[in-house]
């Protein structure tokens, strides 16, 4: 089994395949360590996964993942994550904005003990308007309401221990929530400044759409940090809160029945009868049907825990020792 494990999603990087996996092999050598690259194919349309498949065949410590489809990052990550065997695991794009000659740092900060290492892009050569400031008023927000002081969730570029990544469940664009959801299984982070790099070959695939993709999870984020264990506390707020209004609403207009008695509540306070009926009803519902559905995604996801992608295939080089390993079963069996 190897110590580290790289994890690495494509899509449509045909141009930056051949030229990252040199340079992850150069920077890995290095390290006095075993260490194996996983390479994962996220429903590429061009030769993506055709070099994946040419360098899987000529080096057995890549081990190439290709999914049915275009399922995303979060999903080709989680696919990296499950196939990965090391003891320490390193996430990165492959688009060449990430230098793998960063990546001695990230393992020093987890050989100090460390169980997450976040990358940070300090200096930013992206867009101002379209990347830049969205991505700095998102990271604000999520640094306030995670609780987790880093700079940077959006980025790819992180390291982390085998039994952290393990225990978190990744689906929508949960990938750049994993600091706090790491934060709230007690686990350590801490944060290196790492190189920005302008995109040099292909096509950029994020755009400012993503931008409210990411503040919905970012909701749900906050909802699972304060509420995982006590979702009563978030849902029977606002459900009481429409109960005792309506109620209030409701004594009122009681009251004026009574001392009034020849009055009509419905001919002189109509809306004010709806209103306070729709309020009782609603914080009802509220109460249980947003607890039963929210307690059902979470037992969806974390007990179940099924997998957000398929896989069509696997590839790995068989080395002679495997090869002859498995010659002698198939001859016991015979």
């Amino acid at each position: 089994m190897a110590k580290y494990s790289i994890v690495v999603p494509f899509h449509n990087e045909e141009e930056n395949v051949t030229i990252l996996y040199a340079r992850l092999k150069q920077v890995m050598e290095q390290v006095e360590d075993s260490f194996e690259l996983i390479l994962v194919d996220d429903g590429s349309s061009d030769r993506t996964y055709k070099l994946l498949e040419e360098i899987a065949a000529v080096d057995s410590r890549v081990l190439v993942v290709k999914l049915r489809r275009n399922f995303g990052q979060t999903s080709a990550l989680a696919a990296g994550f499950d196939h990965a065997s090391g003891e320490f695991i390193l996430a990165m794009d492959g688009d060449l904005q990430h230098d793998p000659n960063d990546i001695p740092a990230f393992l020093e900060k987890l050989d100090e003990g460390y169980d997450v290492v976040s990358g940070w892009r300090k200096a930013r050569m992206d867009n101002f308007i379209l990347r830049r400031l969205p991505s700095a008023c998102a990271n604000w927000m999520m640094a306030r309401l995670s609780g987790v002081p880093i700079h940077d969730f959006g980025t790819t570029f992180k390291a982390y221990r085998r039994e952290v990544i393990q225990n978190i469940p990744l689906y929508g664009e949960m990938h750049r929530f994993i600091p706090a959801l790491a934060s709230w299984y007690g686990a350590s982070i801490c944060e290196i400044p790492i190189r920005n790099v302008n995109r040099e070959r292909g096509k950029s695939h994020y755009g400012l759409g993503r931008t409210f993709r990411v503040f919905f999870d970012l909701m749900t984020i906050r909802f699972l940090l304060k509420y995982m264990n006590r979702p009563l506390h978030f849902f029977g707020g606002f459900g009481v809160l429409c109960m005792f209004i309506g109620s209030v609403m409701a004594a009122s207009l009681l009251g004026m029945k009574l001392f009034h008695p020849q009055m009509s509540v419905m001919q002189h306070h109509g809306p004010m009868f709806v209103i306070a009926s729709v309020l009782i009803v609603s914080g009802i519902q509220l109460l249980a049907l947003g607890l039963l559905g929210e307690l059902q995604v979470r037992h969806y996801y974390n007990s179940q825990r099924p997998a957000s992608y398929t896989v069509d295939r696997v590839v790995r080089l068989v080395t002679a020792d495997e090869q002859t390993l498995l010659s002698d079963r198939q001859d016991e069996m015979l």
